[in-house]
């Protein structure tokens, strides 16, 4: 069973270390169930990296029994280092989630719980930090966020937005020990040789 884990809420823009990046676009994003027209389209992005819907005014509504799930599943194992939602209590009131639960492993099936989150009454972006004790990212295929519980014993939640983050892996200009690292946007277009 996984610790609670400390989530950063409350801010209206999402602030994203420069080692991070979004990394949701190389991930096939499903739902358990979802009201028409309040599906992932409204948490994600469209195909081929147009951002069909970057709106904190629309989200997924849930429709179903609970527990509610977002699953994403990457065609290859990925270093994740944190996820961010947007919820916002004061619209959302009893569809607002209350308790997190974030899963990873291969597949469906043989799924362990990294994280829990425990809420209140957030408005804005919520973070949680997916690195393991030793500041590395965790590893997986599949990531599975479950709403266990949303306020005022709400049935069905809403999601606003939803965002999962993995390091910048640094690119090589040669091999060996003396490769050099960009820093700059600028100079990074000369990091590979073709």
């Amino acid at each position: 069973m996984a610790a609670q884990a400390e989530a950063r809420t409350g801010t209206s823009e999402l602030d994203v270390s420069p080692a991070n990046r979004e990394i949701g676009d190389e991930a096939v994003w499903s739902l358990s169930t979802a009201k028409p027209g309040n599906g992932v389209e409204q948490i994600r992005a469209a195909p081929g990296g147009k951002r069909r819907d970057e709106n904190t005014e629309t989200y997924w509504q849930s429709d179903g029994g609970q527990p509610h799930l977002i699953n994403i599943q990457f065609h290859k194992k990925m270093s994740i280092s944190e996820m961010a939602f947007y919820l916002d209590y004061g619209l959302d009131e009893s569809y607002t989630p209350k308790k997190m639960s974030i899963r990873a492993g291969t597949t469906f099936h043989d799924l362990v719980e990294v994280e829990v989150v425990d809420l209140h009454e957030p408005t804005g972006w919520v973070t949680v930090a997916l690195s393991h004790g030793d500041g590395k990212a965790l590893r997986a295929f599949f990531l599975q966020v479950c709403v266990v519980s949303m306020h005022q014993n709400g049935r069905d939640t809403h999601v606003r937005q939803a965002k999962i983050f993995g390091p910048r892996t640094p690119i090589d200009v040669c091999a060996g020990k003396h490769a050099a690292r960009f820093t700059s946007v600028a100079l990074t277009q000369f990091a590979v040789l073709r």
